[in-house]
């Protein structure tokens, strides 16, 4: 499998590990010093992921990654891409999501992995459950 194809697998599975609720398949496609920057927060790694996800049970998470740009520099490789998120709660509010994220992946003897997420994403949008 080219280093190309191989990066798109593991989004792939990242995406696909979130819809189904597998923090700890999500967590296994990161480097042990992976690094999270987002808007509002100090920079955080893989614990705090597991504890935030850990947070979000009862969530139904979906969403789209759709990659601009990929180029692989050796070991390493970034991908700038657009995603798409949507956050239905326990109580049925929907909260959308939206924009744009750099990525830096690295590949080690497991494969690649990421290392470095910067995620601009912010709500886009939201809406109330239905009154029955």
């Amino acid at each position: 499998m080219s280093d190309d194809r191989a990066i798109r697998d593991v989004i792939e599975r990242w995406m696909d590990a979130t819809r189904r609720g597998d923090t700890a398949s999500v967590l296994d496609l990161m480097t042990d010093d992976v690094i999270f920057l987002a808007p509002g927060r100090e920079p955080f790694g893989k614990e705090v992921f597991r504890v935030a996800s850990a947070a979000m049970t009862g969530m139904t998470i979906d969403g789209d990654h759709h990659i601009e740009e990929l180029h692989v520099i050796g070991d390493h490789a970034y991908v700038r891409s657009r995603i798409t998120v949507t956050v239905t709660m326990p109580d049925e509010k929907v909260l959308r999501h939206g924009g744009h994220g750099l990525s830096i992946f690295r590949k080690d003897d497991r494969g690649w992995r990421l290392a470095r997420d910067a995620n601009l994403v912010a709500v886009t949008g939201s809406s109330q459950p239905s009154a029955s």
